[in-house]
């Protein structure tokens, strides 16, 4: 089980949204660079990258920062925000990321996923964000009206490397993941998962772990670990 700490970049800084609102910015550090050297000196087996501005923007934002954490991190990163080309991923991918993540197109233009999938194999991922029972797009600020266990199996068939499943309402509120939610999703979708949103405490950790039989493969941590509210050192002792 892998424990993702997340590096949310917007305006060139570190920070955390609340639910996904652009409104509701807390920022954490103005060097995400050094945040990343932070997270892996403290034993983090990869790192979660998500360009906020690439989100709302449709586009590839803050390349230069995220080269020189996949470059000089030490450790593997998966980059998410703004990935709605092939093109795109290549671009990432040349930068040295390991994983690209792709959002808003996944379900727009799964086409595009699926070839991007069949051009670099095992390495592109779909973020499946949910909100209210629907998948979330466009940095969260649009539903679709699409059934996430049908899409995961889309997904699966086009040849995508995982999901990564995010409830929306946890996101950024220390309330706790959704398990069961997650459960659920994974037990019917052919593909690993990772867990986004929500993870607060360390019996949120176990829980998680829990979650592998039915194909759990790790969990994203944001607010927590800036917080304070959970230690990344603790947290990784339980998933080892």
């Amino acid at each position: 089980m892998i424990i993702y700490p997340a590096i949310d970049i917007l305006g060139g800084k570190c920070v955390r949204l609340r639910q996904g609102d652009y409104d509701e910015v807390v920022e954490y550090s103005d060097d995400p660079v050094e945040m990343a050297y932070r997270w892996v000196d403290e034993g983090a087996q990869a790192l979660h990258l998500v360009d906020l501005d690439g989100a709302r923007a449709g586009i590839t934002i803050n390349n230069d920062i995220i080269e020189k954490i996949a470059k000089t991190c030490g450790a593997p990163v998966q980059v998410g925000g703004g990935i709605r080309t092939v093109e795109a991923a290549a671009t990432y991918l040349d930068l040295g990321v390991e994983k690209v993540i792709f959002g808003t197109v996944s379900i727009e233009n799964p086409l595009i996923v699926m070839a991007a999938a069949s051009q670099f194999p095992g390495r592109v991922m779909v973020g499946l964000d949910i909100k209210s029972g629907k998948p979330a797009t466009k940095g969260w600020l649009e539903t679709a009206d699409l059934n996430p266990i049908d899409l995961g199996k889309r997904f699966s068939e086009m040849g995508v490397a995982g999901i990564i499943y995010t409830d929306i309402s946890r996101d950024g509120m220390l309330i706790g993941a959704n398990v069961e939610g997650v459960r659920h999703f994974a037990n019917n979708v052919d593909l690993p998962v990772i867990v986004s949103g929500g993870v607060t405490s360390l019996d949120d950790v176990i829980a998680v772990k829990k979650l592998a039989e039915y194909g759990v493969i790790g969990m994203i941590i944001g607010k927590a670990l800036y917080d304070g509210a959970l230690s990344l050192k603790e947290a990784l002792v339980l998933v080892r």
